[in-house]
């Protein structure tokens, strides 16, 4: 075997790991924001390390440089921390409440001084 597939083989693993972490923290995590937060970050990784793995196989066997790939790697890159982060932020903000283990809240003093001010654009 050539390093280049030792290399897609390494990827293909190492993003298998991330995707059974990513499920294995949605089903284990207790609450939503945890939850998110596995999914988003092992989910991302995943896909990327997957998705980088099935590009270089496709340049190195069959001379393909595919861009769709590319592009597919950079929009999970930028969509799925910021879909993360506003559903967690939609959850905080109608109100489902977090895990009893968790230890602080940091969005609490953000939203309390939130309403607690006037809105500045009405």
């Amino acid at each position: 075997m050539t390093a280049i597939e030792w290399i897609i083989i390494i990827f293909l693993a190492v993003g298998t790991l991330f995707s059974i972490a990513a499920g294995i923290g949605l089903v284990r995590f207790p609450d939503v924001y945890s939850r998110l937060h596995a999914t988003g970050k092992n989910a991302t990784a995943s896909v990327i390390l997957i998705m980088s793995a099935t590009f270089i196989y496709f340049l190195y066997e069959h001379q393909l440089f595919i861009g769709k790939i590319l592009l597919t790697i950079l929009f999970v890159f930028l969509t799925t921390p910021v879909a993360a982060l506003l559903i967690s932020r939609s959850a905080y903000r109608i109100g489902i409440p977090m895990s009893k283990e968790s230890v602080r809240d940091e969005m609490k003093p953000y939203y309390d001084n939130e309403k607690a001010s006037p809105a500045k654009n009405e």
